[in-house]
């Protein structure tokens, strides 16, 4: 079974995220309202909590970061981000599950 927070569409693999910047590691911490809950440990200022996010997912799923996108969310702290290439939702399952 999918859970919420991802969603697959015909060009990759939509995660639905909740961020918490300032904290003391970025990790997942669970859900929130339907969606994955990833501390970071980068602040919320100049978009650093959201480089960090994308470096952090890169490494963990092993996925260039240049394969992660924003859909949506860039201010705020629900995102949208957009995963494309060789990489199912069972590993990203497998990887980021809480």
């Amino acid at each position: 079974m999918t859970p919420n927070w991802l969603k697959q569409t015909p060009t990759g693999i939509i995660l639905n995220l909740h961020c918490q910047p300032g904290a003391k590691v970025t990790k997942v911490v669970g859900l929130h309202d339907g969606c994955l809950k990833i501390s970071l440990k980068a602040p919320a200022l100049e978009n650093k909590a959201n480089e960090l996010l994308l470096a952090w997912l890169s490494k963990q799923l092993r996925v260039p970061q240049k394969q992660i996108q924003f859909v949506s969310g860039q201010n705020s702290r629900q995102k949208r981000v957009e995963i494309w290439g060789p990489i199912g939702p069972e590993q990203i399952i497998q990887v980021l599950s809480p």
